[in-house]
């Protein structure tokens, strides 16, 4: 019997991007796709339900120089992380009907044959959506950037920029549960509000209304700064470098300040490093994996007891997708930016 074709929507990157990216790097593609997969191929048919835009991704729009992660392929859909069901198999580790999360094409539908990049959905009581990030790639940044990059000490005092999005508003979290001092920075009022009155932040404070950030950070850390999670960089990283505290720890999870520059902007303060012994250390989150069920033991108890809480910004649609990822670099999503392309 002849496998049914259907259409498949795509999201594909017309062109490598130089500069801030705009809608129209981007276009809508309608292919065709037979709804199963050849045998001996062992991959997989994902029906895809939601898509995580995360930053990461601007840096997958450049030519290739290099990075720790591949450039998109102009002409091809763009490929990021995802929630999907699997609707045929031929890899003995799923089966039709699984629910899966990780690395997967912006489209309606994916075969997939890089299995290792995706994770069976094994508890379904929480939001299915969680798996864009606070159940996956962004929960496992800020669990692994936190306890395992950031050495912390109960009492000590950390400062998180970009405090409200995927991965910060679960940074401040963890280190509230751990016993520490926490502030937050974000861009708009209802950002900080969040931070302090929903995700328990001590203190926090809208940076575009800061004209001295030095001073900023002085107010909120009259003792200094133990730790910084590092998500922002430039002009931010330099304030910090003057506030740190002796051996102080600054994990470096991200610099979206820098990812749409041309010229990457100079760091002014780094001989802070030395008299403060400070340890600077940048992460990604791929080589963490491995403690993936470690961190479900212990995040989702504290989901269920409402000890942790998580903030998304859902855009509906397909072809909401370039907007909402182009919003990330102008702070127009609050909390956790995902796409919904199916509800099931």
């Amino acid at each position: 019997m002849a496998m049914e074709e259907v259409s498949n929507k795509q999201i594909v990157l017309k062109d490598y991007v130089t500069g801030y990216p705009k809608e129209s790097d981007m276009e809508i593609r309608t292919t065709t796709l037979k709804l199963e997969v050849p045998q001996g191929s062992n991959a997989v048919l994902l029906k895809n339900l939601y898509l995580s835009c995360d930053p990461y991704m601007r840096g997958r729009m450049n030519k290739p120089h290099g990075s720790y992660v591949d450039s998109f392929t102009p002409g091809s859909p763009i490929v990021g992380y995802g929630v999907a069901k699997v609707l045929d198999s031929d890899h003995p580790n799923f089966k039709k009907g699984d629910l899966v999360w990780g690395v997967t094409g912006w489209e309606e539908y994916s075969i997939i044959t890089a299995t290792q990049a995706l994770f069976k959905v094994e508890h379904t009581d929480v939001p299915l959506s969680y798996y864009t990030g606070l159940l996956g790639m962004a929960g496992m940044t800020a669990y692994a950037g936190f306890h395992e990059v950031c050495s912390p000490k109960k009492g000590d005092t950390v400062y998180v920029s970009a405090a409200s999005g995927a991965v910060g508003q679960l940074v401040g979290q963890l280190a509230k549960l751990f016993g520490c001092y926490v502030v937050g920075s974000a861009g708009s009022k209802e950002k900080v509000d969040l931070l302090k009155n929903k995700f328990g932040f001590d203190e926090a404070f809208n940076y575009k209304e800061e004209q001295d950030l030095n001073a900023a950070l002085k107010r909120c850390f009259p003792n200094g700064i133990d730790i910084y999670f590092e998500n922002v960089g430039g002009k931010m990283l330099d304030a910090v470098l003057l506030n740190m505290n002796l051996r102080g720890r600054i994990a470096v999870c991200g610099m979206i300040s820098q990812y749409n520059l041309e010229k990457p902007e100079g760091v002014h303060n780094l001989t802070s490093i030395i008299a403060k012994r400070i340890r600077m250390e940048g992460f990604i989150v791929a080589d963490h994996y491995h403690l993936y069920p470690k961190y479900l033991e212990m995040i989702l108890p504290c989901i269920k007891e409402g000890k942790v809480t998580y903030v998304e910004d859902v855009a509906e649609g397909l072809e909401s997708a370039p907007a909402a990822l182009i919003g990330l670099f102008s702070g127009r999503n609050v909390g956790k930016q995902l796409v919904a392309i199916s509800h099931e």
